[in-house]
């Protein structure tokens, strides 16, 4: 690990556990960065502190002084809860792996996550709504709420993130029943007024802590670190992904929607020689964590994602970050970026933006104090489109991938938190499904009635395009049979199945989720 703070962790004024010291030197961390080493003794000592988190610092500044206090809470507690964390939904289980790895090596693990009576624990983790329930009612016997008199430590982890998907109720419902006299930590990497809000009502004489750069003048305001070039690119939509193929070192490409991962994902294998490309989004619920993994341990690649990977992410020596699609709020757009550079290395960032959108560099240089310099486009590009359009018309699952993910991204597009900016109504459709290497416009309400001259589609009947995986298109021909046997023996009369827009039986089938998790709720 490259050296870039002073003070190494003997060096605190309040000593840490033993255990964790040596588990930090079996680590490989010899010395702390400079805002660790200006938040851990501040909680060690019983002070709520509220620290703006920098790259790549932030979970240790709590992790490492909790087995500590825990140690002590134990020698003084027979029972009851003595530290109590709350997360977003959000955050994926790789980010627990930093405390997995330095409790595993000194202590047994049983003491802290299961494997024991529910009534001998010392630290809960948990989201704030599955916390708020069991505060509410009696999970397993135990009266939560009469065990939290004792706290001693809470934490709020991705703070800003736990505002944004809704948690302000459940959040002040917790701290009801908390003790007034703990000691709170506040780790959010951007400064909203609803943490401020939240600092106001929940905080009791915080000590906010901010760490300058070395390099970075005192009144400086950026919010990316200052060792990354942040760059933006001018394109046509049907220009991006040529462009695209050019980052081949370890990179991290961001893209709207999964289906557009999916899909740009399987091209980008098919078309990228020499090259390790891997997935990952929010949908892949039981390979996501083996994929991460897997892509830590390469020399260098590429791994295709939505923002799932935009928070709470650590990953050496990522060159590049480049964002195919802006994201839907400017928030995101730092915590993309902030996946590169991290901990005093360098690294580089990169957002493609259509002609129309190039107002978007002026908006983030305000509103996020993010300046961008302009990349030029390279010239003289191999175009693989049609390359991409000849993969779809030989394999129905690429047709039916690009589809469903030019489907996704105009709906995202239409949802954009900047609106003034990206503008549903200004978008060249022609030149995003040229770009998407569509062999066809698919029917969706934002296209109805309009018209496309400067897209020429594939003159075939993209009915008959076949599956290459044999056993999916013989599930199709076997169900195109029963279709036309059931139109057979309705006497002659022609029941034509309606097509239906893809948008439709999407919101169709989010209808459905919904009112089923409404009804287990009830």
């Amino acid at each position: 690990m490259e050296h870039v703070t002073e003070g190494s962790w003997e060096s605190l004024p309040v000593p840490l556990h033993p255990r964790v010291l040596g588990a930090l030197r079996e680590l490989g961390f010899a010395y702390m960065t400079p805002v660790q080493s200006a938040t851990i003794p501040l909680f060690l000592r019983k002070r709520t502190s509220r620290p703006k988190r920098s790259h790549g610092s932030g979970r240790p500044r709590f992790v490492i002084p909790l087995p500590g206090i825990s140690q002590r809470l134990q020698t003084r507690l027979k029972w009851g809860l003595g530290i109590s964390t709350c997360t977003s939904p959000g955050v994926p289980r790789s980010s627990v792996l930093p405390l997995t790895c330095l409790l595993s090596l000194h202590w047994d693990l049983g003491d802290f996550f299961g494997g024991s009576d529910i009534k001998c624990g010392n630290i809960i983790v948990a989201t704030p709504g599955r916390l708020e329930d069991m505060f509410r009612r009696k999970a397993e016997a135990v009266d939560l709420a009469s065990c939290v008199r004792s706290l001693d430590v809470l934490v709020l982890d991705e703070a800003d993130r736990l505002l944004d998907m809704g948690f302000e109720a459940s959040i002040n419902s917790i701290l009801g029943f908390l003790p007034k006299q703990r000691r709170t930590g506040l780790f959010s990497a951007t400064q909203t007024q609803e943490v401020e809000n939240l600092v106001r009502a929940g905080l009791r004489n915080p000590v906010r802590i901010s760490v300058k750069e070395k390099g970075v003048a005192a009144t400086s305001t950026q919010k990316t670190p200052s060792r990354l070039e942040n760059h933006y690119m001018v394109c046509k939509a049907d220009e991006k992904f040529n462009q695209l193929v050019h980052f081949r070192k370890s990179t991290l490409f961001f893209f709207s929607t999964c289906a557009c991962v999916e899909y740009y994902g399987k091209a980008l294998e098919a078309l990228v020689k020499g090259v390790e490309i891997m997935c990952l989004h929010g949908k892949m619920k039981f390979k996501r964590n083996k994929i991460f993994m897997g892509f830590r341990k390469l020399q260098s690649g590429v791994l295709v994602c939505t923002d799932v990977m935009a928070r709470g992410i650590d990953i050496p020596e990522v060159n590049w970050v480049l964002q195919y699609d802006p994201p839907s709020s400017a928030s995101a757009f730092v915590h993309r970026c902030g996946r590169t550079a991290r901990i005093g290395h360098g690294g580089s960032a990169l957002v493609f933006l259509l002609p129309m959108e190039e107002s978007y560099v002026n908006f983030l240089a305000i509103n996020q104090k993010c300046p961008l310099q302009e990349m030029q486009p390279q010239k003289h590009t191999a175009d693989l489109l049609p390359k991409l359009r000849a993969m779809a018309l030989a394999d129905r699952a690429v047709f039916e991938k690009g589809m469903r993910a030019f489907v996704s991204f105009v709906q995202a597009y239409a949802k954009h938190e900047c609106s003034l900016i990206f503008r549903l109504k200004d978008l060249d459709f022609a030149a995003l499904a040229r770009g998407f290497a569509l062999l066809r416009m698919p029917k969706m309400p934002e296209l109805r009635g309009k018209q496309f001259p400067d897209f020429v589609p594939v003159d075939v009947n993209t009915d008959t395009i076949p599956f290459r995986d044999k056993i999916r298109e013989k599930q199709r021909q076997k169900l195109l049979e029963q279709q036309r046997k059931e139109k057979t023996e309705n006497e002659g009369r022609r029941r034509f199945v309606k097509n239906k827009a893809w948008s439709k039986q999407k919101a169709k089938r989010e209808k459905k989720k919904m009112n089923k998790k409404r009804k287990r709720e009830e």
